[in-house]
């Protein structure tokens, strides 16, 4: 088949039903019906003379010609985003582009939640999509599905260049009615008492990381799912939690919190921003990345 003949859609349909080795996920994820992705296989099918995908019991599998595709059809998908992208000019006034990032629910709050009222004030048709780091976030940015990635300088890939948003220090925190707190914070003092953790999509945080010296003398009596959930975890306890402090001063008033500067030594966090190597004449990129790092030096 002609290439003037073939419709570029098509890979990213192709792309989605590899991944999803179901037609009806795979069109639910492109906003298409189940017939219109039917047809986009049917036409896929034809165009690279193979199944690509065949019935295997209840479920769907890629043919190893599919397989053997998969790969280059990745790249060329990655390399018309970027080409698309970085030959668009952008206007944030008028602009609909979405931007994907990679952002905890810590960075989320202290950065992104006070930038989105002049984001979308600049930029009122921009979409913005934040989903959680994981282990992937590194491979999602390589094949052009993130457009950012925001974490802690340990987390980045080496392969694309990143930035310092700013440094972060960790407090202790707790209730302010915790009898612990009428005595000076040691690390005996706050290893003394019961302990909130946070484990986010099977990744460590920082502050994990570096009480890992510590874990035979810690006693973990709660673990949460996300950072700005352990404030509400402590009130009435004697919980205690190593927290951004950044993140502790935005609960501090709206909580009965206590405050203490850690009693161990730990280094100070970098958090960093990331971006594809490719992308990096990308006006709308540049525009948005500009807006994040003038927020966290404000903050």
């Amino acid at each position: 088949m002609r290439l003037d003949k073939f419709d570029l859609n098509l890979l990213i349909a192709f792309e989605l039903l590899l991944e999803e080795q179901n037609v009806t996920r795979a069109a639910q994820r492109l906003n298409l019906t189940q017939s219109a992705m039917s047809a986009a296989l049917g036409r896929l099918r034809l165009a690279l003379n193979d199944e690509l995908l065949v019935p295997h019991g209840r479920r769907m599998v890629a043919t190893p010609h599919a397989l053997a595709l998969a790969p280059m059809v990745s790249e060329a998908v990655r390399n018309l985003r970027v080409l698309i992208s970085g030959a668009t000019a952008f206007d944030p006034a008028t602009s609909d582009r979405r931007f994907e990032i990679a952002a905890s629910d810590y960075i989320s709050t202290v950065l992104l939640s006070p930038l989105l009222p002049q984001l979308k004030h600049e930029a009122p048709g921009m979409e913005i999509n934040v989903v959680l780091p994981n282990r992937e976030s590194s491979a999602l940015l390589e094949d052009g599905k993130l457009d950012f990635q925001l974490t802690p300088e340990q987390y980045l890939s080496p392969d694309h260049p990143s930035e310092l948003l700013f440094e972060e220090r960790h407090v202790v925190v707790g209730w302010s009615g915790n009898p612990v707190f009428r005595q000076e914070m040691t690390e005996e003092a706050f290893l003394s008492c019961g302990q909130v953790a946070v484990r986010i999509t099977g990744v460590p945080s920082f502050a994990e990381r570096h009480l890992l010296a510590s874990e035979d003398r810690r006693r973990i009596e709660v673990t949460a799912p996300s950072f700005s959930l352990v404030p509400w975890l402590l009130p009435g306890t004697n919980l205690l939690a190593l927290m951004h402090e950044r993140l502790a001063q935005v609960f501090a008033p709206l909580l009965p919190l206590e405050i203490r500067p850690a009693p161990m030594a730990m280094p100070a966090m970098r958090e960093m921003i990331q971006y594809h190597a490719a992308r990096t004449t990308d006006a709308g990129m540049i525009w948005f990345k500009d807006k994040l790092m003038t927020a966290a030096r404000s903050r």
